[in-house]
């Protein structure tokens, strides 16, 4: 351990805490600031959307922490011999524990981002499907980016995110934009 390692890890956690803590006083001046300039159904859907994104959010750092860390510290753990022993350090401790409860997070959000892309028109709920075999391939790409240089850890962040990718599609299909008969019918002659 270095000489500054203890005071500067808990530096870090203070400034992480203190900038977790705030974000809802953030959000509420933010929201302050942009609501007056919204229409009403606008500020409608802004608190449904505040909502999920919260709930997926703490849902996939929970996940992370009570299912996969464990999980990952004992992969680390299992190289461990009687002539090599790993030194896990405060600062590589914290610097993987932030990592995985941010990746876990921002994964977990993944319903929503399929949701505006289905309500805006940019995709639907055929075109996610059709498009399921390079959506699971870029999540088996991101898990790798986004968790520690192993396979384990990759694995267990792409595989939930399949699962949630595979529930956008489902709310895809239900909030998704309708066709009209009109259109439906020109485009399918049969």
């Amino acid at each position: 351990i270095r000489p500054t390692e203890i005071f500067f890890t808990y530096l870090k956690c203070a400034v992480l805490s203190g900038f977790v803590l705030s974000l809802p006083i953030f959000f509420w001046h933010t929201w302050r600031f942009v609501a007056p300039g919204l229409y009403p159904g606008e500020r409608r859907a802004v608190v449904p959307f505040v909502f999920f994104s919260t709930i997926l959010f703490t849902s996939g750092a929970f996940f992370g922490y009570t299912m996969i860390f464990p999980v990952i510290f004992g992969f680390f753990t299992s190289f461990d011999s009687a002539f090599a022993e790993s030194a896990w350090t405060m600062q590589e401790v914290f610097s993987l524990t932030t990592r995985l409860f941010l990746a876990f997070g921002v994964a977990f959000e993944l319903p929503i981002v399929v949701f505006f892309l289905s309500i805006t028109g940019v995709l639907t709920a055929r075109q996610l499907l059709a498009g399921t075999p390079y959506a699971v391939l870029a999540m088996f790409v991101v898990g790798a980016v986004l968790t520690p240089p192993d396979v384990v850890s990759q694995i267990l962040l792409a595989i939930p995110m399949v699962g949630l990718y595979l529930v956008g599609v489902g709310v895809a299909w239900v909030f998704g934009p309708k066709q009209e008969p009109a259109q439906r019918d020109a485009r399918d002659p049969a």
